[in-house]
């Protein structure tokens, strides 16, 4: 890392030299830490969009060109050669693993699965359409409970049994939200099925008869988990680490990222899709609306178009692509009259002139919603699948913030723009 200076200068002509710094990729940053106690001033950035929270190593993005890489290697490469699970040792551990590594890797992921049965009996207490999300949350803020003993945040041991824990239990806690949720017993993990094909088994499989898991599904589950993986420092990984850095325990640190997902502007961007899809109803429709799109003084929008981060393409979407038309074709478009909308939508977006100019390509919400609903999840549960495959990023993220030596608890400040100091009144002068 390279250091220069920048000169900033105050409205009394007092300057001050803050260091530029720089990164392995990416733009230069301007460290801005003296600046309050030298300057009695604070910088203004909402939404930290211009703001560098951290120092990181895990995953870069550059939105321009489309790039997308985890611990160097490019997401493209990963997706064509690795799987989920190695994926994830690379986030935590900094490396791709050898062969006995990831056996062992995997073995541990396997081995963690099961959940205490009073943490499965701790879902009879929500109402029977209570969402998901809701649930997910609440269990996985619970865990600390159960798991206390290997909390010690300090402790190395205990970061990596809470790593490998919580990556191998949020699959299980989702399917029995899901499985709450429409009033099927709930299935335990299998040691003898892969990451992906267990999370599908415990889903979609019941006690009366055999469930054989669908290799195709399978591999899409695997591949969308990978592609979602991390994604720098997006809103809900910047609450893990602002919830960990007070020294918060691991687990309520995730449940408060699950919480951030939650939300329309952030991991229900999927949900969405499929609710435009239901709104636009066919395809003889789709003109309709993309004039209506097109129209800025009309209020509606087409979902799972264009990226805040990628002003190029979603790379995560040009990979998708090709699954989501697998899976179509392999499970027989179910839901025939939404899949054609979708895709007549997909094509017109690929070649009509608006789009290519805006740069709208479908991102990897338009194709992961049209994935899980062609697999028979409800719109409820999309949110939950991107819970599970981020829960790695966002473990990778908190470890290493909490071994930072650096690492300060997360204190935003502010611009006041309330009332000056003024004196009370009695409330029989008011």
């Amino acid at each position: 890392m390279t250091e220069k200076n920048y000169t900033l200068q105050n409205a009394s002509g007092q300057s001050v030299e803050l260091p530029v710094k720089s990164g392995s990729a990416g733009p230069d940053v301007v460290d801005i830490r003296s600046v309050y106690g030298d300057q009695g001033i604070f910088t203004f950035d909402p939404g930290f969009a211009s703001t560098a929270s951290c120092e990181s190593k895990i995953t870069y993005i550059d939105g321009a060109k489309g790039v997308l890489m985890y611990r160097g290697y490019p997401v493209e490469q990963l997706a064509d050669k690795s799987s989920f699970v190695e994926v994830c040792y690379l986030l935590l551990y900094g490396e791709l693993p050898s062969g006995d590594q990831l056996a062992e890797f995997e073995h541990s992921i396997i081995m963690h699965t099961m959940i205490n049965e009073t943490i499965l009996r701790l879902f009879n207490g929500f109402h029977y359409d209570a969402h998901p999300m809701a649930m997910v949350a609440g269990v996985v803020a619970s865990m600390s409970a159960f798991y206390h003993d290997t909390t010690d945040i300090q402790n190395e041991r205990h970061r990596d049994i809470f790593a490998h824990r919580i990556i191998a239990k949020l699959p299980t806690i989702a399917a029995a939200a899901y499985k709450h949720s429409v009033g099927q017993p709930f299935m335990y993990p299998r040691n003898d099925l892969g990451y992906a094909a267990n999370l599908l088994h415990m889903l979609f499989a019941v006690p009366a008869e055999d469930y054989e898991v669908n290799e195709v599904a399978a591999e899409a589950i695997d591949l969308l988990f990978l592609l979602h993986a991390d994604h720098e420092q997006n809103c809900s990984t910047s609450t893990v680490r602002l919830a960990g850095s007070s020294g918060a325990n691991p687990y309520s640190a995730v449940a408060a990222g699950i919480s951030a997902l939650w939300g329309p502007a952030h991991g229900g961007a999927n949900e969405a899709v499929l609710r435009m899809l239901t709104q636009i109803g066919s395809v003889d429709q789709i003109d309709k609306y993309v004039d209506k799109a097109k129209d800025r003084d009309d209020p509606f929008r087409l979902m799972g178009f264009g990226h805040r981060v990628y002003k190029n393409f979603d790379p995560r979407a040009t990979i998708i692509r090709g699954a989501c038309h697998k899976v179509l074709d392999q499970l027989g478009r179910v839901d025939t009259p939404l899949f054609d909308l979708a895709l007549r939508l997909e094509e017109i977006a690929l070649k009509d002139e608006y789009f290519i100019e805006k740069k709208l390509y479908p991102n990897v919400d338009f194709y992961s919603g049209i994935i899980y609903r062609a697999l028979g999840l409800p719109t409820s549960m999309f949110t939950v699948m991107f819970a599970i495959a981020r829960t790695v990023g966002w473990v990778a993220h908190w470890t290493e913030m909490i071994t930072d030596p650096e690492h300060r608890i997360g204190r935003p400040r502010q611009l006041y723009t309330g009332p000056d100091k003024r004196d009370y009144t009695d409330i029989s002068k008011r």
